[in-house]
């Protein structure tokens, strides 16, 4: 039988998102333990971080934004950012006692009564949380798309995803297709190309790129267009969907050098390869799908918060379905600066909802 506590928030993960609400909670007069308390399934801190492949240096992670109150100083930008940023996150929830409970899987969140939520957790100490407010950071990292194509089951190489890529020296000598136009997948080419035997670049839309700077007004309008989908209850797109990728001088490179070569995605999977309608026909080794995340909420589904057109309507990050709710590192806070701002309008929001004043927008 679950044991079952009262708090007045459960953080459910210590991810960016979740360590930025949790601290704010913090700093708002909230106790660990007492009042809140933060759940994350990752067996250590560093979020989605720690499952990175080492090759991923602390020098390639574009726009990692410090978390609140704390910055992240001297790392060495030829380190693995798995180790970086995972130091960083366990240094920060020493500094601000945050108490952060692991491993710990949220099996469903449940309506309780007296207005409360039930929180379900693994068995162990944790049990059943019942709390007041919810602050949801679970992130996508857990439940990576991957898509699905005629004969892909008799494929006789190897497949993976981008969560499972282990770096490219693994592959090396193998012929290997990417699918993806996003940022994994032009690192991993990228990567890829010293090793491999000769890879093969496909995505569904031609691949779009930056060539103009990254300015906050282009950071707006993009994050504009990321929360006009989550407010109409859509599946939440990337930033990085919207913005394009940088044409900085490693991916300059990468075209002349004829890495990045774009090809439209094939029509069907062969057992050594994969096939074009138009007769085309590329052997391969391995298929790398990186072809990005979807939001990890199941554990919401008892909420019935989803709106037809499949996503959850926020409103800043408050669920519109369920004001005790809210939703941080999803849609537009998707990003470690948007994560951030969420926590903070997460937690201004429940000091009204526990107040008993209106949260609406």
């Amino acid at each position: 039988m679950n044991n079952m506590r009262e708090v007045d928030v459960v953080v459910i993960g210590a991810g960016q998102a979740g360590l930025a609400g949790a601290y704010h909670l913090r700093r708002t007069g909230f106790e660990p333990e007492r009042d809140f308390v933060v759940l994350d399934h990752a067996p250590a801190p560093g979020g989605a971080w720690q499952f990175r492949w080492p090759s991923l240096t602390y020098g390639k992670v574009h726009g990692m934004h410090a978390l609140p109150g704390m910055e992240l100083t001297d790392a060495d930008p030829a380190r693995p950012s798995a180790e970086v940023i995972a130091e960083y996150f366990a240094a920060y929830e020493r500094a601000f006692d945050l108490r952060v409970r692991r491993p710990v899987d949220v099996k469903a969140v449940r309506e309780g009564v007296d207005g409360r939520l039930l929180v379900e957790t693994s068995d162990g100490s944790d049990g059943t949380w019942s709390t007041r407010a919810l602050i949801n950071a679970t992130g996508t990292w857990d439940r990576p798309f991957w898509p699905r194509y005629p004969g892909q089951e008799t494929f006789r190489g190897r497949q993976l995803h981008t969560a499972q890529y282990p770096g490219p020296e693994e592959f090396a000598g193998l012929r290997v297709v990417v699918v993806g136009g996003g940022a994994s997948g032009t690192q991993h080419l990228m990567e890829l190309a010293p090793y491999a035997a000769a890879t093969t670049w496909v995505t569904r839309r031609p691949p779009v790129f930056r060539d103009e700077p990254f300015t906050e007004d282009v950071g707006r309008a993009a994050v504009a267009l990321v929360e006009e989908r989550v407010r109409q209850g859509l599946p939440p797109k990337s930033v990085v969907s919207v913005t394009g990728l940088p044409l900085n001088d490693a991916i300059r490179q990468a075209i002349a050098d004829g890495v990045l070569d774009r090809q439209p995605m094939f029509d069907r999977i062969t057992p050594d390869g994969v096939d074009w309608n138009d007769g085309r026909h590329v052997d391969a080794d391995v298929i790398l799908w990186a072809t990005g995340f979807r939001a990890a909420i199941d554990h919401l589904s008892p909420l019935k918060l989803r709106e037809p057109g499949g996503g959850i309507r926020v409103e800043g990050t408050r669920a519109v379905a369920d004001p005790r709710v809210h939703l941080v590192g999803y849609g537009p806070s998707a990003s470690t600066i948007g994560a951030n701002r969420a926590g903070r309008a997460a937690v201004r929001d429940i000091r009204r909802l526990l107040a008993g004043e209106p949260v609406a927008a």
